[in-house]
C-alpha cells in the first residue's frame, strides 16, 4: 500500500507490518525495463539526474528530468505526509518534461530518502517548519545546480502546507505556486470529508457505513481526531470516490512503485515506514493549519482544485483565491478529478501547466 494524504492507510501500518522481509519483486524486472527505456531522456540539451544531496543536515533525494536544460525548473513537493512522487512519476510526468524541467524530492523520512539516516536521528526533526526550511534549501540548491534565477514551486495534498509557507517565507525564490489539492484548513476539511462520505453512505444505502459513520459523529466537533475515527473519517468519503473521481479504490497510484525503475525493493518498503515515521509528529500540526488568515500572496498563484475531491476538499481553496491578493491568481477546476488531478487528468494538468503557468515563468519583468 503506498500513502498519500491517504491517513487511514497509514494510520492502519503498525511495526509489525515489517517484521517480513520486503516483498521480491525481481519477477517485475522486465516491465521495470520498458518503462526505464521510455523515461531515458535523449535529448542533446536534456538532463537525467538521480541523487542526494545535503539538505538541513540530512542527505536527500532528488531526481532532475528534462528534455532542455533551458526550459523553466518545475519542483514538485508531493504529499502524504511521506508519499513520495518519484515512485508514481512514470505514470503522468514524461509530457511535463518536454516544457519543464521537473524535480521530484522525496523528503526528510520519505521513500528513498528514509534510508539516509536512522529513524530516531529523524524523528525529532519532523515538524512543518523543518520541512518548509528543507523545501527553501532544495530551491536554493537548484538554482545553483541548474543555472536558474527562480523556480516554480507546485505542490500536492501535505506538500501544499509546506510549500505556501516556503512560497510566504522565500517569494525571491520562486516564479509562481501551483497548489493541488490544497489544503486551506485542515479541521475544515475533515467536516466537508465528513459530511460528504454521511451523505453518499445514505443515498446508496450503505447501512454499514451509515452506523459507522454516525458512531463518530459530529466529527470532528469538540472531540479529539484519534487514531479511530480519523480511520472512520477517511474511509467512506475516499471509497465514494472523494480520492479518485468514479473509483471506489486507487490501485493505479498505491501500486505504482511496483514498476519504478529508481526504486529498489528495500526503498519500495520505506514508503510505508516513512509513513508510520511521519504521521504521528506531523498529523496534529497539520490539524492546527490555516492559511484562511493570509489575505496577500507574494507571488502568482495557480490552483488545481478537483471537483470531487473529498480527501482536500476545493471549496475552502476557492474561496481563499477569491478573497486572496495576488500579483496573479487563477483558479482551474478538473471536473472528473478529485484528489489526483496530475494521474486523472493529466492532459489537462499538461495544458494548464504549459498555457497557464510556463508563461509566468518566462515573462522578464521582476516578480
Amino acid at each position: 500500500m503506498r500513502l498519500l494524504i491517504c491517513l487511514t492507510i497509514a494510520l492502519s501500518i503498525t511495526p509489525s507490518a515489517f517484521a517480513q522481509s520486503c516483498p521480491d519483486t525481481a519477477a517485475l524486472e522486465p516491465a521495470r525495463a520498458v518503462v526505464r527505456d521510455l523515461q531515458r531522456i535523449t535529448t542533446p540539451n536534456g538532463i537525467q539526474e538521480h541523487y542526494a544531496t545535503p539538505i538541513g543536515g540530512l542527505r536527500q533525494w532528488l531526481t532532475i528530468r528534462g528534455d532542455d536544460r533551458a526550459n523553466p525548473v518545475l519542483l514538485f513537493v508531493h504529499g502524504g505526509p511521506a508519499s513520495p512522487s518519484t515512485p508514481s512519476m512514470w505514470q503522468f510526468q514524461r509530457p511535463l518534461e518536454e516544457y519543464f524541467t521537473v524535480v521530484d524530492w522525496d523528503q526528510r523520512g520519505a521513500g528513498k530518502t528514509y534510508a539516509e539516516a536512522p529513524p530516531e536521528q529523524v524523528a525529532p526533526t519532523l515538524t512543518i517548519e523543518r520541512y518548509v526550511d528543507d523545501a527553501i534549501e532544495v530551491a536554493e540548491h537548484l538554482r545553483a545546480h541548474l543555472g536558474q534565477r527562480k523556480v516554480i514551486l507546485m505542490a500536492h495534498s501535505w506538500g501544499t502546507i509546506v510549500a505556501m509557507q516556503a512560497a510566504m517565507k522565500r517569494p525571491d525564490l520562486f516564479h509562481a505556486y501551483v497548489g493541488i489539492g490544497q489544503i486551506i484548513n485542515q479541521v475544515e476539511n475533515e467536516k466537508i470529508s465528513f459530511d460528504y462520505g454521511l451523505a453518499q453512505a445514505k443515498a446508496h444505502g450503505n447501512s454499514k457505513a451509515v452506523a459507522e459513520l454516525e458512531a463518530i459523529a459530529p466529527y470532528p466537533g469538540n472531540t479529539p481526531i484519534t487514531r479511530e475515527r480519523i480511520i472512520t473519517a477517511r474511509t467512506w468519503p475516499q471509497y465514494y470516490g472523494g480520492l479518485t473521481a468514479y473509483r471506489d479504490d486507487s490501485k493505479y497510484f498505491f501500486g505504482a512503485a511496483k514498476l519504478s525503475p529508481e526504486y529498489s525493493d528495500a526503498d519500495r518498503c520505506n514508503i510505508d515506514k516513512g509513513s508510520v515515521l511521519s504521521l504521528g509528529p506531523l498529523l496534529p500540526q497539520m490539524l492546527k493549519v490555516d492559511f484562511n488568515p493570509i489575505t496577500r500572496f507574494p507571488i502568482p498563484v495557480v490552483m488545481f482544485m478537483g471537483r470531487h475531491d473529498y480527501t482536500t476538499p476545493s471549496a475552502p481553496t476557492d474561496r481563499w483565491l477569491k478573497n486572496v491578493r495576488a500579483p496573479f491568481k487563477q483558479g482551474v477546476w478538473f471536473e472528473h478529478s478529485a484528489h489526483m488531478m496530475p494521474w486523472e487528468e493529466p492532459g489537462k494538468t499538461l495544458m494548464t501547466l504549459v498555457q497557464v503557468v510556463r508563461p509566468l515563468a518566462l515573462d522578464a519583468s521582476p516578480r
